[in-house]
């Protein structure tokens, strides 16, 4: 017996021979084919109208090359929502792995609304899928997908400035709430930018446009910052060694913020602080000229940063978080 599909040619003589009334097993012995080869055709593709079964060769090929096109074709992204989902927060700036993580946490019972995020970077970098071009929201934006220096330290010395070495350890270990790392995003020519504040356990940031790298602008920056937030929410800051930092003194005196200073070309001992400066980077990157970017314009993309869902918060937001453990240290 054969075993390849019907053909068009083979429908037509089944047609035929059904409208004279052939039974299905002469068709099946005529055709060379098996009866029940034939008696699934007439039944997946045939019709009753009218009281009258009927079989037409046209519409059954054309029902058959409809479902050979869908065979073995997914839904993409495993269905319609959670591609909408995804496609409108990868337009919003969120990575695969916030994604992924944000689904299971607002659906963790059902499962038809969660996704790996390696199956959505495998969508990405699919080349059938080339022609949406949604590598260009991830945040290096590379077409393929691949594996897995600071600025300069300034020399003038900054008076009573505190080592991070002895900087209390709970604030290492990232249990208590209300410590921040500061620095300075610089624009086009080092003459302006942004004054930037994260604090360490919620990772919310915190942005102040500046027009000068200055120390004053960074401590008039630092205190629009701090003066909002109740005393308990503003504990520490940990700084690096700019320029900008040697008002740090006024801080203390002023807002009763400890100041701690990291080991000079040690950027990773402030570590959160430069990621969140990376993140801005991805809007404003280097060399870019800040001095017509407002502090609105600086604000949304803030929104932007703050509100994505993060796996060390457990795909909670950094707003959620911060206004969590704000709310149990309001003044």
């Amino acid at each position: 017996m054969k075993h390849n599909k019907l053909s068009s040619k083979e429908r037509d003589k089944i047609a035929l021979l059904k409208a004279k009334g052939v039974s299905v097993s002469e068709i099946a012995e005529r055709l060379v084919r098996s009866k029940s080869t034939i008696s699934d055709e007439l039944n997946r593709n045939g019709h009753w109208e009218g009281g009258e079964f009927k079989y037409e060769a046209i519409s059954a090929q054309e029902e058959y090359e409809l479902r050979k096109s869908k065979a073995g074709r997914r839904e993409p992204l495993k269905n319609d929502f959670v591609y909408s989902y995804t496609i409108d927060k990868l337009r919003s700036g969120w990575a695969p792995e916030q994604i992924s993580g944000r689904l299971k946490l607002e659906h963790k019972t059902d499962k038809r609304l969660n996704i790996s995020y390696e199956t959505i970077y495998q969508y990405i970098f699919n080349p059938k899928n080339i022609r949406e071009r949604l590598w260009e929201y991830l945040p290096r934006h590379r077409k393929k997908r691949k594996q897995k220096g600071g600025r300069k330290v300034h020399k003038g010395k900054i008076e009573n400035r505190i080592s991070i070495h002895l900087r209390p350890k709970s604030i290492d270990k990232r249990k208590e709430f209300g410590h921040f790392e500061g620095d300075t995003v610089e624009g086009l020519g080092h003459k302006d930018g942004f004054h930037t504040e994260v604090e360490r356990l919620s990772r919310i940031t915190f942005a102040i446009k500046v027009k000068s790298i200055s120390s004053m602008e960074a401590l008039k920056a630092q205190k629009e910052i701090f003066t909002e937030l109740p005393s308990k929410a503003r504990i520490s800051v940990t700084l690096d060694n700019g320029r900008e930092n040697h008002l740090h003194q006024v801080l203390k005196k002023d807002l009763g913020i400890d100041t701690y200073f990291a080991d000079p070309y040690s950027s990773w001992q402030r570590g959160t602080n430069e990621y969140h400066n990376g993140l801005l980077r991805r809007y404003f990157p280097k060399k870019t000229n800040l001095t017509d970017v407002t502090q609105e314009e600086l604000d949304e993309v803030l929104w932007e940063i703050n509100n994505r869902p993060r796996k060390v918060l457990k795909y909670q937001t950094p707003l959620e978080v911060f206004n969590y453990y704000l709310s149990k240290c309001s003044d």
